[in-house]
Formats: C-alpha cells, structure tokens, sequence
C-alpha cells in the first residue's frame, strides 16, 4: 500500500465514522487536520485525503470544513495545537504523519472522536487498548513499520558491505522512532554487527550527529521513520552527501529530494519506503454515540 492509499484508507475511517451523521447540508461539520509535518508537505497529504473525503460525497468549503495544524517537526508545538482544535469545537481530529500527533490529540479529548495514522504499535503506544475494539474515542489505521527498520538494515549492509559500523538516527522524542531502534539493534547483536545510536530531535542535532560521523569514520546511517526527519530530508541528505556518508531512510519522499548514496561504484537509491514493503491494521472507526 502506498502512502496515498494508507491516506485514502485514513479518509474512508473519517468519513464512516462522525461524519456520517452530518447527512442535511444545512450542517457544516469542521474537522481538525493535525500534522507532525510542515505544511510544506500539505500537497502530497492533502490530495489523497481530500480524494477520499470526495468519494464519500464530501468537498472542503462546499459541505466540510477543514481546520489545519502543522506542528512543522517540533513535537512540543503538538499538545498547543490539538487543545486550539478542541476549542474550535470540531467534530473529528484527524491526527496525521504519526505517534506524537495521535497521542497529543488524545491527551487534548476524549471526547471528541481522533483517527489516526502511524507506522507504530498503537497498543504499545498508548493510543487504543484493542486493535479489534479500540476504546474510547480514539481509532485510526496503522502500518507496523518499527519491525522494517531491520529490512533496511540488511538492505544497507548488502550495499555497503564495508562499513564495519552502522550509525542509527532516531527521534527520541518520538515513541515508535525509539521502537525501530530497539527493533535494529537487537537484529544487528544478532548478526554481530556493530552500530552506534544517535538521538537527535533539533536541527542542531542533526548537525553535532553527522560531525562524529565524520569523526568516527562510520560506514554508513539509517535514518529512522521520524515525521521531523522527514520534514527535515533536505538537510539530511545534504548532510549525508557532504560527509560520503551512505543513507537508508524509511520513506520514498527522500529518494524524490534526491536522497541517493554510492555503493559498489555505482548511484544507488537507499530510501526503504515504507508504502512498499508494509502490511497494515486498520481498526473499527468509533460509532458517534460512543
């Protein structure tokens, strides 16, 4: 599945759920669009979900109302922005671009029914109790991505086969950034294959991350599924070319910014994307007497 039909899917819980109940044109339900990402990254998210709301009869400005929040990366804006929704009183947060998003809308309502969409365990998130019957008025869709992060890593090993240490990028901050990481370095100790973790969740710690690279003559990076490194692919990839470093990234949007490393003397594109080589959950949408 790829990331306009995981958004698609995202669009089609929405729309079964609350907004099915706003059926006389004379209501004008508003829903809340709240992103990790910046809104720079509003086009390619948009389009499939306002595809989707289409399907289902709805259109933005005709018979909906969309409020949206860019939290552009900096997860400490996200709580801010979800509580703004809330006081706006609309009908549905659709909490978008990952696990912070969902977890800042929930801790915001409960309410007020949230969708979500991450690449993370939303059990072991905090985010339902059940995927089957989640709780509350929280539901959404996710792929498992946290386990492909050690595909990315034998795909990176296979290509740099010299690199006798693999650095791995993860967002602390961010629950299931630090959940792939957990997953790679205990597939890494398993094959006996050196790494070395860094954390960064500023630009500043993107900067101090690649210098050690340089440093430390590290091999190659695999950058973690992370919305504020997405949002920040421009300077990873700048960072990774300046230093010869080989990069693997989660998502395809880096190889489309020209995120290609060098391996066996050849161009080779090293963005895993997720779209392609994930499996999805999809939970019941809540029912608005719920």
């Amino acid at each position: 599945m790829d990331r306009r039909k995981f958004i698609r899917v995202v669009t089609n819980v929405v729309a079964a759920g609350p907004l099915a109940s706003f059926a006389q044109p004379a209501s004008m339900p508003v829903i809340g669009f709240l992103s990790s990402l910046g809104s720079s990254d509003r086009a390619s998210l948009m389009l499939p979900f306002n595809e989707g709301l289409q399907e289902a009869g709805y259109v933005d400005g005709r018979n909906l109302a969309i409020e949206y929040r860019w939290a552009e990366g900096q997860y400490g804006r996200l709580p801010a922005l979800a509580a703004d929704l809330v006081r706006r009183q609309v009908v549905l947060i659709a909490a978008i671009s990952g696990t912070p998003a969902g977890l800042a809308a929930k801790a915001a309502t409960t309410t007020i029914p949230i969708v979500f969409a991450v690449g993370s365990d939303p059990i072991a998130e905090g985010l339902v109790t059940s995927l089957s019957r989640p709780s509350g008025n929280v539901t959404g869709v996710t792929f498992f991505t946290a386990q492909m992060g050690t595909k990315r890593l034998e795909l990176l090993r296979e290509l740099v086969p010299e690199a006798t240490t693999i650095a791995l990028l993860m967002n602390r901050s961010n629950p299931a950034s630090a959940s792939e990481g957990t997953h790679v370095q205990a597939a890494a100790e398993a094959i006996g294959q050196r790494t070395r973790v860094f954390g960064a969740s500023t630009e500043d710690d993107i900067d101090r991350t690649f210098a050690a690279l340089a440093q430390q003559r590290i091999g190659a990076i695999l950058v973690s599924a992370d919305p504020f490194f997405l949002d920040r692919r421009n300077k990873l990839i700048a960072l990774a070319a300046a230093h010869a470093v080989p990069a693997i990234y989660a998502d395809r949007e880096y190889a489309e910014a020209g995120g290609f490393s060098r391996a066996r003397n050849r161009p080779t594109y090293l963005s895993s994307s997720r779209q392609h080589s994930s499996s999805s959950s999809i939970s019941k949408p809540p029912k608005l007497s719920d």
